[in-house]
Formats: structure tokens, sequence, C-alpha cells
């Protein structure tokens, strides 16, 4: 199992959540996050420009068996891309075990839909 985390534009959340939907990763988490990066924004008030180094992004936190792993990667970037500087990044880390505390089930299967 993989762990696929990715820090976003907020403006961009929309498009991924509907990338994701479509690979059939349909079971993510994420946050508001303010973060520190190369990106400036630039702000304009009274017709004076200020710039703040404090950018705006979505994190997202994504657990896939590991045969999802490059079409969420591939989802990710097709739709968080905007060209410019500060698009964000993708984290891809292993994640040895996981558990369905409903059921106590470990495994892979836990991540899988539960049909009624």
């Amino acid at each position: 199992m993989k762990k696929i985390e990715a820090i976003i534009r907020k403006s961009k959340f929309s498009a991924v959540k509907e990338a994701l939907h479509e690979v059939d990763v349909n079971f993510f988490s994420y946050w508001d996050v303010t973060g520190l990066g190369n990106e400036k924004e630039a702000h304009v008030y009274r017709g004076v420009s200020y710039s703040t180094s404090d950018i705006q992004r979505r994190y997202l936190s994504i657990v896939v068996n590991d045969d999802f792993e490059e079409v969420t990667i591939k989802a990710l970037l097709k739709s968080a891309a905007t060209g410019e500087v500060g698009d964000g990044k993708i984290f891809v880390s292993d994640i040895t075990e996981a558990y369905r505390i409903r059921t106590g089930e470990k495994g892979g299967e836990t991540l899988k839909k539960i049909s009624k």
C-alpha cells in the first residue's frame, strides 16, 4: 500500500477531486493549510503592492493499494497543474499495514469498497 500526500492550489481542488473519482480513488482526506514556498503572492491594497510568503493550499492524504499508485499520481499531475510556479508537490511513502476499525480486518482489502 502507498500513502500519497499532495499539496495543491485550492483553486484546483474541484478538478483534482473529479480526476481522482474518475480513476476510482473515492476515499481521501484533505485539509486547508498555509505554507511557505517559492511562490510569492502579491496583494494590492489601496494602490500599494505588497507580497506575503504565506501561501494558502489544500493538503490531500490518499492511501491506495500498490496497483493504484501510478493512476493516482497521473490523475493528480494532470488535474493540479497550471504550469506556473506554486502548483504544489506530491510525496509517496509506503504503508506497512491498514485496519478496518469496524471489523478488525487488515491489509489491502480495507481499502476496497464495501458492498452491502
